[in-house]
């Protein structure tokens, strides 16, 4: 299918907090935000792309922000226009994306695997002349819906090894902010990875929380990723366990965990997802050994710079791995000087093995 440019009566607004504009469906439209685009961008600067985030904000450092960093990229490299809406709940998931589809734009990003309650798949069924695009989705049976997967297991296990190579006393803990297989992954990569140093070592490593030999530990669900008590309850928890290394799977709450290490006094780290956090989040730059970045930005990007130049969208998945750089370990940052050369080493051996296929990041159940 050829990407549609539309006539439209609602372009380039960004929007927050949508379930309140729904209710009852008669509340007056909000004041819109025009977003013209910038001059001398190569695409079609009439075109709209547009997006609804998870549940959260998209200033949440993590996630959801990565992904909108791609829609403003393309805004102001392309010359297109971009409509943003934020999703407080889940239960804002379908009117924000009827909404957008409303709007005629040309295609909509949904952000997370959380819209695996439905909502995506029925706006998409009714609205078969709309594209969208779902980052951390997958195949819905539809022609118009395009997965955006990462393969989040491979830099997971880099991250897993690094930090039992890191660690004095080869405790680590993880936590997640929901059970859900795209949270579960990253959890699943760094246990392995820190099993691989331990196999190679002959030390053993005790990894905290990960969903692998039992349930896993994980915040409230009904907090929508923003149980800070929970996050600094669990941190607390695996820090008198032993952890001297802590990986919060959880968008934003990273910082509860840092503010915990912070509080101990102990000489513990954290590594960050999604993004570079110690660059988002620079105060904690000394507590953050590294991130595991799902690069959604240069996706989002590249999808629209695709279409919004002429190409037939597709719904043939977009996954992001080590090979394409897609996902990747961050710079050590303040911490290089820290990692041995021996390590640094043995991750580019690591990143070249699960290249080729020769390591598998986490078995098959």
């Amino acid at each position: 299918m050829k990407a549609i440019t539309r006539k439209r009566g609602l372009t380039g607004l960004v929007l927050v907090g949508a379930s309140t504009l729904m209710l009852a469906g008669c509340a007056a439209p909000p004041a819109a935000t025009s977003t013209s685009g910038a001059s001398g961008g190569g695409g079609d600067t009439d075109y709209l792309a547009c997006m609804v985030s998870d549940e959260g904000s998209f200033n949440d450092n993590s996630f959801n922000e990565a992904a909108k960093d791609g829609l403003d990229k393309a805004e102001s490299e392309l010359g297109i226009k971009t409509t943003a809406l934020e999703s407080s709940s889940t239960e804002d998931f379908g009117p924000n994306l009827q909404q957008l589809v409303d709007a005629n734009c040309d295609v909509i990003f949904a952000v997370g695997f959380n819209f695996s309650d439905g909502s995506l798949e029925t706006i998409a069924k009714d609205n078969p002349d709309s594209h969208f695009v779902w980052i951390d989705g997958y195949d819905l049976g539809t022609d118009n819906v395009k997965p955006i997967q990462y393969a989040m297991d491979q830099s997971s296990y880099l991250a897993g090894y690094l930090a039992a190579s890191y660690s004095t006393t080869k405790v680590l803990g993880t936590y997640g902010g929901l059970d859900i297989p795209a949270v579960d992954v990253f959890m699943q990569g760094f246990y392995y990875g820190a099993k691989a140093f331990e196999t190679d070592s002959g030390t053993p490593v005790t990894v905290l929380g990960a969903p692998v030999d039992g349930p896993g530990t994980f915040t409230d669900p009904a907090t929508n990723f923003g149980d800070t008590a929970g996050a600094a309850s669990i941190t607390q928890s695996q820090l008198d366990a032993g952890a001297d290394v802590i990986f919060p799977v959880a968008g934003g709450l990273f910082a509860s965990s840092a503010q915990v290490i912070t509080d101990s006094g102990k000489q513990a780290v954290i590594l960050g997802v999604d993004k570079d956090i110690a660059v988002t989040s620079p105060e904690l730059a000394p507590l953050v050994l590294t991130s595991v970045e799902k690069r959604m930005t240069q996706a989002v990007f590249d999808v629209i710079d695709g279409l919004a130049g002429g190409d037939d969208f597709s719904i043939e998945p977009y996954t992001g791995t080590l090979e394409n750089d897609g996902t990747a370990l961050s710079d050590f940052g303040a911490f290089d000087s820290k990692v041995s050369a021996e390590t640094k080493a043995k991750l580019e051996e690591l990143k070249a093995g699960i290249i080729d296929g020769s390591i598998v990041p986490v078995p098959a159940s």
